[in-house]
Parts: C-alpha cells; sequence; structure tokens
C-alpha cells in the first residue's frame, strides 16, 4: 500500500472514531439514568419524530470551540442538529442533548442551530425544536470577551417573519434558548414535571435570597393556564413528538404554499342531522360548543391550542372535506362565553398563525360579550379588544362566521359580524344586539326583575334580538338549519377560496409579536 493511500484509509478511520464518540453523546452513566427515569435521549427523540432512515445530520463533529481541552467532552457541543422528513416532507430540525454540559448555548453550537435555521427558512422548511436546556453555558459567555462573541452576532436569531412554521417542546429543564424557541414558535407544547423559564432555579434563588418552587417558576400549570405560552400540555416525550408531527401536518411547508389537503376521514359529517339535539331547550342554559365542533369538522380532526388559557374561547385546527380550517369558537360552559383578556390574547394568536400560513378561519359564535369589571379593566381590556378589532381587520385568508346563539355588544364584531367575515350566516337560535336582553330591559326601562311589568318589556327587547331583522336586511347572509352547517361551510370556503394567489394569503401579520 503506497503512503497516499495509507494516509487516506488513516484518515477515514479516524473519521470513524470521532464520529463514534459524538455518537456515544454524554456516556453511557448518563444515558442510563434517562432509560431508568423514562425519558428519552436526544437520539431516541431525532429516532421517533422523524420519518425511518431522513436524518441528515450536520454538524456532528462540532465541540466546544472556546476550551480545546473540553472536545472529547462535548460531542455535537450539546445540540443534534440537521434535516430530516415528517410525513415524507423535509424540515430542520435541533434537538438538544443534555448529556452533553445540559445542552448549554455557546458559541459552536448556536452556529448550528443557526445554520438550519436560516436553510430552512430560505428554502421554505419548517423548524422543529426540542428543548432541554440549562441556558447559555456561562464559562464561553462570561465578561465582555464571552458576550461578544456569543451574544447579538446575528440579528436574525430571533427575526420571527413566518416564512415556514416553526414547532418547539419543552421537555425537563428548558431554560434560556429552549424556553426563547418555544415562546417564538407556533406551536409549543411541554411534558408534564417541566420547567421553562429565563434562568434555572438555582439562579434565581441567589438572585433573589429565597428558594424558588420549580413548578411556581415555570412549570407547566404557569404556562398552560396563565401565561398561555404552552399550547398544549402531554404526559410524555412520545406524546409531545406526536403532537408535533400532527401540528405539522395542518400546515404548509412555506407561506407562500396552500395547506396540505387530506383524505376526508370515513364518519365525517353523520352526527349532522341530529346536531340540534346539542342545544339546550332554554336560552340560558349553555351548550357543549366542543360536541358541536366535533360533529361539523371532519371526524377526529379537531385539534385544539392552548384549550386551558382563556378558556371561554376554543381555538383549533381542523380539517373540513380534507382541508385545513382555523376554528375560533365561543365556550359557554366558561364564564358563559363573556370573552376575557386571555381570551383576546388567545385568539389574535391565532389569528396571525392562520393569516400567516394561509389557512381559511371558520368562528362558530355564542357569547354574551366581552367580560367588563375592574378586574377587566386591570388586565388592559380596552387594549386586549383593541389589538383583537385590529387582528380583525388584518386578516387575508377566507373568513366564514354562523351565529349559533347569541352575539352581543363589540364582541359581535371580532367574532365575525359584518364585514369581519367573508360571509355571515345564523341559525334560527342566533341572536344579536348590543346587550343582553335583560340588561338592556334593566337600562331602557327602569325596571329589575321581578318588578311589574318587566317580563313584558323583556318579552319585547328579546323579540327584537332575533335572527330574523337582521336577514331581512341582509345584514346576516343566510339563515341556515343545524344540520346544513357542515355542508354550508365546506362550500362556502370553496367559493371564498383564494384562486388567483394560489390559496396564498397577504400575510399582513406576519411580523405580529410572538408574545406579548
Amino acid at each position: 500500500m503506497d503512503e497516499e493511500q495509507s494516509g487516506i484509509e488513516a484518515g477515514i478511520a479516524e473519521l470513524e472514531e470521532r464520529r463514534r464518540k459524538a455518537l456515544a453523546m454524554g456516556g453511557e452513566r448518563k444515558l442510563d439514568r434517562r432509560r431508568n427515569a423514562g425519558v428519552l435521549n436526544a437520539r431516541e427523540r431525532v429516532a421517533y419524530i422523524a420519518d425511518t432512515d431522513s436524518f441528515l445530520e450536520t454538524g456532528l463533529l462540532g465541540t466546544s470551540g472556546v476550551y480545546p481541552e473540553q472536545h472529547d467532552e462535548t460531542p455535537t457541543d450539546g445540540k443534534i442538529t440537521g434535516y430530516a422528513k415528517i410525513d415524507g416532507r423535509d424540515i430542520a430540525l435541533v434537538v438538544n442533548d443534555f448529556t452533553v454540559k445540559g445542552s448549554s448555548t455557546s458559541a459552536t453550537n448556536s452556529k448550528k442551530v443557526g445554520q438550519v435555521k436560516r436553510i430552512a427558512t430560505d428554502r421554505g422548511m419548517p423548524s422543529v425544536f426540542i428543548g432541554e436546556s440549562t441556558g447559555a453555558r456561562l464559562p464561553d459567555a462570561m465578561g465582555s470577551r464571552g458576550m461578544g462573541a456569543l451574544l447579538g452576532n446575528d440579528i436574525t436569531q430571533f427575526q420571527r417573519m413566518r416564512d415556514t412554521p416553526w414547532a418547539a417542546a419543552a421537555l425537563g429543564f428548558s431554560f434560556g434558548s429552549s424556553a426563547w424557541l418555544a415562546c417564538c414558535s407556533d406551536f409549543a407544547v411541554m411534558r408534564k414535571g417541566s420547567t421553562m423559564s429565563v434562568s434555572s432555579p438555582r439562579l434565581v434563588s441567589r438572585a433573589i435570597g429565597e428558594e424558588v418552587d420549580l413548578e411556581e417558576l415555570g412549570g407547566w400549570k404557569l404556562h398552560a393556564e396563565t401565561t398561555g405560552q404552552i399550547d398544549m400540555v402531554v404526559d410524555t416525550d412520545e406524546e409531545a413528538l406526536d403532537a408535533i408531527r400532527t401540528f405539522l401536518s395542518y400546515l404548509p411547508s412555506h407561506n407562500m404554499e396552500a395547506p396540505p389537503v387530506r383524505a376526508v376521514t370515513p364518519g365525517s359529517g353523520e352526527d349532522m342531522a341530529d346536531i340540534h339535539k346539542i342545544l339546550p331547550a332554554k336560552r340560558t342554559q349553555v351548550c357543549n360548543m366542543r360536541k358541536i365542533l366535533e360533529a361539523v369538522v371532519d371526524k377526529g380532526s379537531l385539534f385544539e391550542m392552548k384549550p386551558r388559557f382563556g378558556k371561554p374561547a376554543i381555538t383549533a385546527l381542523a380539517r373540513l372535506d380534507g382541508k385545513s380550517v382555523g376554528i375560533i369558537a365561543n365556550n359557554p360552559q366558561h364564564r358563559g362565553g363573556a370573552l376575557d383578556t386571555q381570551c383576546c390574547e388567545k385568539i389574535v394568536d391565532f389569528l396571525v398563525l392562520c393569516d400567516s400560513f394561509n389557512i381559511p378561519i371558520v368562528q362558530l359564535v355564542d357569547t354574551p360579550g366581552f367580560a367588563i369589571g375592574t378586574d377587566a379593566e386591570r388586565s388592559r381590556a380596552p387594549g386586549r379588544i383593541m389589538n383583537f378589532m385590529n387582528a380583525m381587520t388584518l386578516v387575508t385568508v377566507p373568513r366564514v362566521a354562523v351565529i349559533l346563539r347569541k352575539s352581543y355588544g363589540r364582541a359581535y364584531v371580532c367574532m365575525g359580524g359584518g364585514r369581519h367575515s367573508d360571509t355571515l350566516a345564523a341559525w334560527p337560535t342566533g341572536e344579536v344586539s348590543f346587550m343582553d336582553p335583560r340588561f338592556a330591559t334593566m337600562i331602557v326601562h327602569g325596571l329589575e326583575e321581578g318588578m311589574d311589568g318587566f317580563e313584558e318589556a323583556f318579552a319585547q327587547v328579546q323579540k327584537d334580538t332575533e335572527i330574523w331583522d337582521m336577514a331581512s336586511t341582509y345584514a346576516v347572509h343566510d339563515v341556515i338549519k343545524p344540520s346544513e352547517t357542515r355542508d354550508f361551510l365546506i362550500r362556502m370556503l370553496d367559493i371564498h377560496r383564494l384562486r388567483m394567489t394560489n390559496g396564498v394569503g397577504k400575510h399582513l401579520m406576519r411580523t405580529w409579536p410572538t408574545s406579548y
């Protein structure tokens, strides 16, 4: 064997050895600890979420660039990056490896993440971030030299133009970059038992001089119910990764194409004949809006987002006749469906998602209006309501609204009233007025419930809220039977299809803040 050939073979052998070390991650002891805890390691997460044999890794040989003596203990520098397929479509994938330096952010792995994110944006691929990290790698970031090298050198790092969908998972300790990317993403899922926050409990405890409870600092209940920064909560890693795959199935790969179309699920629409039976006999009784939604959309396709946040409203992706739609509905089972500031934030986030990725919107309405009172004002209700109204004026995808029962006050506008939908329909049970008929009776007639003449005055006010007057002036375009709702929506969304742009909207909200 000549010397040149021997050198090539030696180089190949060294490459194989370096690959072997990189694939070993943080070592068997740390990997065993995760197995015993029932938690997937980073490469198992890659294998689970990606189509079989589709992952192409980049940066496998990356290690700490600041401390050469740490090369052997920083395989892949704690972040696995590359490209894969989900359901046959290309994605960019970042999976944090907590067994290596807690997947802390460093100069090398920041380059890796930045590279796949840029390529995903430039080439029209969704990005998926599987987070579990301790934050910045302090030895790398300390001092002016560390700060200058690590932070602020890529102004696009957190620029969100919604060119392509982003999805993220917070699994385990998710501090620093894992939290940032979850907040920037269009969909974020969190495993119970995980913690997502700006900094670790140890650092926060030292900063404020007291012990910090993990759940209070950034547990799943906080983010699912109070901050709204998490769209879904699950019990296992596998469920989190499944949720991301499902979410992406409703979205296009990039914002210049229409969402994918799927086969219609067998049994879809079979419950429409009896849908009216879901409505209670009395107008003052609440209905189960989720049962109505499940009957209307393709069977098994309802994918609800933020169910624990802003409970008087429901936001969900679904399919109608195999096509993706965004559902915005009132939930009378919580506060009668009165919209509070959490609902405003939740719905606006969802409007931005749908309009940015060309998903038509369906609104099913049953609300007494916006929540009022001192708590609402302290929660900045006027500003949140104006955000909601502004967002509705910026939507450029098709919108169809159906008033099932109540649509009162300013919420009538935000929930698709007037020109805020392309088609506005109603069930015969629809009621539209500036306020609830009982309150109107008290204010207009100066009568309280139980007083002589109240019931007669109330009966007249309530009659004025019935949908027939709106239908006679074409302020509501159609009154339909409940059983006709699914077919009506499918046909109307087809009529309003964006034919001249191949289903692509104008994306006027593509730069709307990801969290506010």
